[in-house]
């Protein structure tokens, strides 16, 4: 049975902190100005470096190809009537351009993704032993240098830039499994929520922000300064992220002693006494861990595929270039951002002020988060040639898989705090797959671009979706595992 705020065990003296009633909570430190949300800004922009050098290749490659010989070939018509483009001024051409062919492409695409599920256990493994704060760090700083190495690559020949991809790719494996076990550290119980939220929105923000303005470099400038602009950004993350982040509250020059107490006090029942012993055996054979890889895998499937394909669909499909329409492509990134931070504030409101269950709305944010996608991806099947209504229904799905980021995404901070890196290194090894599979089956399904292979693809997604609800629901977790707290006095 999960259990939190006011449950009836209050009266255990040593039952572990989400457990006890009101009395037992210590005094919570005021959020404005505190170093634990200073962490949470940090780390958002982190994410924002990280995903924005994720996707900016993505919108760099139309330029990045030799357009005489892609003109040369007939013309793809979409299905719906295109849409007339704005006016523009003349493309700047003055970087190389590159003969790949469609597999070529393919494979600089997916490269990435090679290299990002190699590092996601051993990340989180390091993370735990040595500190999260370094890790990430020179993870993102590695990722930056071989991004300003991008042209350079090119120019020397596709194997290069695929092996730059892979490599940038191992870089960016350790982040999440890092930031994992930064939270542990640094998380009141009941603030993850909202804490996790602000660090997951700078992916969704990275993605809003590069995709249109990387269609901008290129077009004003040329692709290479896609790579030089966003990794001297990430060149100045890493500096703020050296000097202002510290492994833990104890560690931390400047914290107040009044925020130290909350977070240490908060946290003192669900750490383990010895993170050097990791139970593996226990970690792999939790019912509650596989629920939310489970989760995690089917969410990912839809994330990835439709940010592979949507630009493809709607072009396709719809009758409009990405490239000319940058904030289309950013709304159901835009929106499923804003519906992440939100649902933060409110999953956390229903565990502290309502004393809603930890298990219950972690289920029950997953359950919207994903069965709602469910929902409007497949109504976007059907919508024809109204742009409009698709693209309002694409971005509605997406926004309510912003919902998700306060359930099973949240879950590896309940049910072991002390191993969350670890759990988040497991679990997103699985989720990973999808990105490296789930695009290439996509595209089979889709060899005559019609609208009915299109809800196919559609209702795959949507079928995916549903099956990691369902198997949350009857798997998920909501307080901290026996073998996360090595004391005996635990009660499940």
């Amino acid at each position: 049975m999960d259990h939190v705020g006011s449950d009836t065990e209050g009266d255990e003296p040593e039952t572990p902190l989400l457990q006890r009633g009101h009395e037992d909570k210590p005094p919570r430190a005021p959020a404005c100005g505190s170093s634990r949300y200073s962490l949470a800004l940090l780390s958002c922009f982190g994410f924002f470096v990280v995903y924005s050098l994720r996707v900016n290749l993505s919108v760099a490659m139309v330029d990045m190809l030799n357009t005489t010989r892609h003109q040369s070939s007939p013309n793809h018509s979409s299905v719906c009537p295109p849409r007339p483009s704005p006016v523009r001024p003349k493309h700047n051409h003055t970087a190389s351009t590159y003969d790949w062919d469609s597999v070529t492409q393919g494979w600089i695409l997916g490269a990435f993704f090679y290299g990002y599920i190699l590092t996601q256990i051993p990340g989180g493994y390091l993370a735990c032993r040595i500190g999260p704060k370094w890790l990430l760090g020179f993870g993102v700083l590695g990722t930056v240098v071989f991004t300003l190495l991008t042209p350079i690559a090119a120019d020397l020949g596709a194997s290069y830039l695929i092996a730059v991809r892979v490599l940038e790719g191992i870089g960016e494996g350790v982040t999440y499994p890092s930031i994992y076990t930064m939270w542990a550290a640094w998380a009141p119980p009941l603030e993850r929520s909202r804490l996790l939220t602000i660090s997951y929105v700078g992916a969704q923000l990275g993605t809003v922000v590069a995709l249109p303005l990387s269609g901008q470099i290129c077009f004003y400038l040329d692709w290479t300064y896609v790579f030089y602009i966003f990794g001297a950004v990430g060149l100045l993350w890493f500096v703020l992220w050296s000097l202002l982040v510290f492994n833990s509250p104890n560690t931390h020059p400047r914290i107040s002693e009044e925020e130290r107490h909350y977070i240490i006090s908060s946290l003192k029942n669900e750490l383990s006494t010895s993170v050097q012993d990791i139970p593996w055996r226990a970690i792999v054979t939790s019912k509650a861990l596989w629920g939310i890889v489970v989760a995690h895998f089917c969410y990912n499937w839809t994330f990835y595929t439709l940010l592979t394909l949507l630009p493809t669909y709607m072009n396709d499909i719809l009758g409009f270039s990405i490239q000319q329409n940058g904030l289309l492509s950013a709304l159901p990134y835009l929106g499923c951002s804003v519906t992440a931070v939100l649902s933060g504030q409110l999953a956390d409101y229903l565990r502290e002020s309502c004393d809603y269950p930890t298990a219950g709305v972690r289920k029950a944010f997953t359950v919207v988060g994903m069965i709602g996608p469910a929902g409007f991806l497949v109504a976007a099947g059907y919508t024809g040639c109204n742009y409009i209504l698709a693209v309002m229904f694409l971005t509605i799905s997406s926004s309510l898989g912003g919902v998700s980021a306060s359930g099973f995404n949240v879950n590896h901070l309940d049910i072991a705090p002390s191993f969350a890196g670890i759990l988040l290194g497991i679990t997103n090894t699985f989720a990973t797959i999808p990105g490296m599979v789930g695009p290439v089956i996509a595209s089979q399904l889709t060899k005559s671009n019609t609208i009915e292979e299109w809800q196919m693809v559609f209702y795959i997604a949507a079928a995916i979706n549903l099956l990691g609800a369902s198997v949350y629901t009857l798997l998920g977790q909501g307080t901290v595992q026996p073998w996360a707290v090595r004391t005996s006095t635990y009660h499940d």
